[in-house]
């Protein structure tokens, strides 16, 4: 098969962006962290220790950020963490949010609102990517592990920080057969190739069978298995 040319779209975190020349998709690549955000059970009040009976959050409450400055989670009009109620997926622990939302009128303190990130397989983004790419929430990404040649399908679901690139959700790191623990597992090298659809979204989260399909389609437009053992750093 004949590939474009890659071009540089940007650099994040010494990660270089390319696209082929003329075409839309773009791809890097990375190791893999691990966001737990938009799980019911994602953070909880307790940072060391917990209620007796209370199961433990899956990630550290401190990813979420600090009283004053808190990102991970939903908060009310001053500033407090929210705390899902009797009748939630997960009483007693925060509302944590993604950046990309589940269609219908959920409130905003409403777990079930969130693209859960250890039953839906989704990717991270920084700003930048996303805007040198022209991505949106919701564009579909075929992750390619280089190491077990495993390849996922996943969301763009979460918008991360501005000098990080290379993170998935606890789903999309199960599917990759990659330590999926957001506490202590991911890669830190760098054998996850991310290949990212712009346009392919409608804008809203979509069930897993949903985004495999689609994934496999436009991977297959894109030039499959053989371009993506051909596509290099």
């Amino acid at each position: 098969m004949t590939v474009p040319r890659p071009q540089l779209l940007a650099t994040v975190g010494g990660v270089p962006i390319r696209r082929g020349k003329g075409e839309s998709a773009f791809f890097y690549t990375a190791g893999m962290t691990i966001d737990a955000d938009g799980a019911p059970r994602a953070y909880h009040p307790a940072l060391k220790g917990r209620p007796s009976g209370s199961p433990p959050g899956l990630d550290d409450v401190r990813n979420a950020g600090r009283p004053g400055s808190w990102f991970g989670v939903v908060t009310d009009p001053q500033g407090r963490p929210v705390i899902q109620r009797r009748g939630q997926p997960a009483p007693g622990f925060y509302v944590s949010a993604t950046s990309l939302a589940n269609r219908g009128n959920l409130r905003a303190d409403d777990p079930r609102r969130y693209i859960d990130a250890s039953t839906i397989p989704y990717i991270v983004l920084p700003p930048s990517a996303q805007h040198a790419g022209h991505a949106r929430l919701g564009d579909i990404a075929a992750v390619f592990n280089r190491r077990n040649e495993r390849i996922a399908f996943g969301i763009f679901a979460d918008v991360g920080p501005k000098l990080q690139i290379g993170e998935g959700s606890i789903a999309l790191a199960k599917a990759l057969a990659l330590p999926a623990d957001p506490k202590a597992g991911g890669v830190s090298e760098r054998i996850i190739l991310y290949v990212v659809f712009p346009g392919s979204g409608n804008g809203f989260g979509r069930p897993v069978r949903a985004i495999d399909r689609l994934g496999a389609r436009l991977l297959r437009e894109w030039g499959g298995i053989t371009r993506l053992r051909k596509t290099r750093p």
